[in-house]
């Protein structure tokens, strides 16, 4: 079984796959000052609960966008499961063709999120990640990954609105039944979640039209997708694990790398 692991932010998601099969998913704060055994203990017991013994993992893959939990994780994966990780990064083979001016700039987790998404759903798409950013990657039907947009996320957006203005109140991430609100939480509520569902659907068109492709699938991904995700909008697919078979994906791909680290 392959364990993939993707470190956000705010979350660090993490699934286990038998084949192209999940068997367990785990979602646990990202936390800078837990310790390598305080994270083996989280997945221990994470498998406990489905009867799954360390041992039975057979390889990992990591993504991060918080550099300074790598060390701590790949601690925990000698330790805990006896093993090196895969870590994304410059020089894994993907699969796809990166047209990034400079692919080390490029997160871990949007590589992961665009092999996932041509291999899944095909070219020409765009993918699309609600997380603390919002972020957008295009495709190309050759499977060439062109490039993207970053935006801020709903919840970034929500919170740098209310801690700029005294005298706009918290308000709960909640989309309101109409976009003229009576009330300032749902003006704010309205605001952030049409916003955000209007921001998706203009890039989305610009891609397409970028793309040549005006039928391109579209797929989502990420924590607060579900927030417009009954919204009648251009998101053909909703795919809530599509980083992690990104990161399945990716170990397969590199299984020899894998076996060579571990020497």
């Amino acid at each position: 079984m392959i364990l993939t692991i993707d470190v956000g932010n705010m979350n660090i998601k993490s699934a286990l796959f038998e084949g192209e099969d999940l068997v367990k998913y785990g979602r646990f704060s990202t936390n800078i000052t837990y310790t390598s055994d305080e994270y083996g203990i989280l997945f221990t017991n994470l498998f406990a609960q489905k009867g799954i013994k360390l041992s039975d993992v057979d390889g990992i893959a990591i993504s991060s966008v918080v550099p300074t939990m790598n060390f701590t994780l790949e601690h925990m994966c000698r330790n805990y499961f006896n093993m090196l990780p895969l870590m994304i990064e410059p020089g894994i083979k993907t699969g796809i063709n990166i047209k990034y001016e400079n692919p080390r700039e490029l997160g871990s987790d949007r590589i992961a999120n665009a092999v996932a998404a041509y291999e899944v759903y095909g070219g020409p798409c765009v993918f699309i990640d609600f997380g603390t950013a919002t972020t957008f990657g295009a495709i190309d039907a050759q499977g060439c990954f062109l490039g993207g947009c970053i935006c801020p996320g709903i919840k970034l957006s929500s919170e740098a609105l209310v801690g700029s203005a005294s005298k706009l109140p918290r308000f709960e991430l909640i989309r309101p039944e109409t976009v003229i609100g009576r009330t300032t939480i749902t003006n704010l509520q309205s605001g952030v979640i049409y916003g955000t569902i209007g921001m998706v659907d203009y890039i989305v068109k610009r891609m397409r039209i970028e793309l040549n492709a005006p039928e391109a699938e579209v797929v989502a991904t990420g924590g607060l997708a579900n927030l417009i995700r009954e919204e009648d909008c251009v998101i053909d697919h909703f795919d809530g694990l599509l980083t992690l078979k990104g990161l399945r994906i990716l170990y397969n791909r590199n299984r020899k790398y894998e076996r060579k680290a571990q020497q």
